[in-house]
């Protein structure tokens, strides 16, 4: 089963790209990771917030395939803590899909046509995070899931 983040534009940090590899290189161990980085939108800055929310949504919608289990990461998902996310991931393993993809959308959140799209919707917590953390957030989030499921040290409860 291959993994994928996808994500609005680059991560601008880099001590957040750094963290990025590390988990990313991590969990090569486990299962096949792929981050993508989805080009942000150009002069965008006086659209109002509903046009470029449909903006981006649309190269979110582009960049998806009809066979892909989308989960999208939104404030209003259902929460999970690690050790039931690593269960949802090895049901998932168990039902042989061919990819799951972790969408984050744009500073505004999905558009009506991507909440349409996705198959759920996942809290990672109640608190609102930067844009830029999330995907080290989710990747090491990520990581720790696959220890559990396969019992290796690194999560300790």
């Amino acid at each position: 089963m291959q993994i994928q983040l996808l994500l609005m534009g680059k991560t601008r940090f880099p001590f957040i790209r750094e963290g990025l590899g590390e988990y990313s290189k991590r969990l090569k161990r486990y299962t096949d990771y792929r981050i993508r980085e989805l080009p942000e939108l150009k002069n965008s800055g006086s659209w109002p917030q509903p046009k470029v929310m449909a903006e981006e949504g649309k190269i979110i919608l582009k960049a998806l395939s009809d066979k892909d289990f989308v989960i999208l990461l939104d404030e209003r998902g259902k929460e999970l803590d690690s050790i039931h996310f690593a269960e949802f991931m090895e049901r998932k393993q168990q039902e042989s899909l061919k990819s799951i993809v972790f969408v984050i959308g744009g500073p505004y959140g999905f558009s009506p046509d991507v909440y349409k799209r996705g198959n759920m919707q996942l809290s990672l917590s109640k608190m609102t995070f930067s844009h830029q953390m999330i995907p080290l957030f989710f990747t090491e989030q990520l990581y720790r899931a696959f220890t559990i499921i396969r019992g290796t040290p690194y999560h300790h409860g």
